[in-house]
C-alpha cells in the first residue's frame, strides 16, 4: 500500500520526546483528514510516537523502517 503525504516532519537527530512535540505543533495547524509523514531515527519512537499520536486522537496508517530511519505515517 503507497501512501502519499502532504507533509514531512524530519525530526531525524531528536530524541523521544522532542520529536513527538515538533509533530504535535505541526499537527496542531493541520486540517483534519491531512497525512503527515514523520522521519525519525530515535529507536523509542517505533513504539512511543505512534502511542503519543493515538493518544491525541490521530491515526497511525504505517511504520517503515528504512535503513537508516523510520517513516511514521499519521492521519490528523
Amino acid at each position: 500500500m503507497v501512501v502519499k503525504a502532504s507533509v514531512t516532519i524530519d525530526a531525524r537527530g531528536l530524541k523521544c520526546p522532542v520529536n513527538w512535540a515538533k509533530t504535535a505543533a505541526v499537527l496542531e495547524t493541520l486540517a483534519a483528514g491531512t497525512v503527515v509523514e514523520v522521519l525519525v531515527d530515535d529507536p523509542r519512537s517505533e513504539k512511543d510516537l505512534p502511542v503519543a499520536a493515538e493518544s491525541a486522537g490521530h491515526f497511525v496508517l504505517a511504520i517503515e523502517n528504512k535503513s537508516t530511519h523510520l517513516r511514521i505515517l499519521i492521519e490528523k
